[in-house]
């Protein structure tokens, strides 16, 4: 997969944490939306054709579809999906747009799928150690979180005054 460039160019700085902890909480916002439709589809479709409304209501009184593998894996693939699609076409989540944040290659191009893939796995664990992947910019000279490093992409703060094309 060819990368390609990012529109605007330039040298920017990296963003902030505070201005990422603030696109973090405007994407987790879709991020929940997203889960539940996919669990609506998930349980109200998928499950229904495939066991029946009555045979449903039964697993679901007796607590059977609390704890779905499949389920948790599908929503895995699709907040992937959510982020890779985003990361890989313009470098920006809808919540990074708002708070003028891009991920992208050291030359300005779009990370492509592998590197999204990094990013978000080594960002989940980054989350799971109480953030420590996170405030590992504040030490860091380059400003980088775990997952920036591990997946050779940065995240940049790009100028208020630019137009999109």
């Amino acid at each position: 997969m060819r990368r390609h460039l990012l529109s605007p160019q330039g040298q920017f700085p990296a963003a902030g944490l505070m201005r990422r902890l603030a696109a973090m909480f405007y994407d987790s916002l879709l991020c929940i939306a997203l889960m539940m439709v996919v669990t609506l589809f998930y349980q109200q479709v998928l499950l229904r054709l495939l066991y029946g409304s009555d045979q449903l209501k039964v697993l679901a009184d007796a607590g059977r579809l609390d704890i779905d593998p499949l389920l948790s894996t599908l929503l895995l693939f699709s907040l992937f999906g959510f982020f890779a699609k985003f990361w890989t076409h313009n470098g920006q989540t809808l919540g990074m747009q708002v708070w003028g944040i891009r991920i992208q290659n050291s030359d300005g191009r779009a990370i492509d799928l592998w590197q999204a893939l990094l990013r978000f796995l080594i960002a989940i664990v980054s989350l799971l150690c109480l953030g420590m992947g996170y405030w590992w910019m504040l030490i860091d000279k380059q400003k980088r979180t775990w997952h920036d490093i591990y997946s050779e992409s940065q995240a940049v703060q790009l100028p208020k005054n630019i137009h999109k094309k």
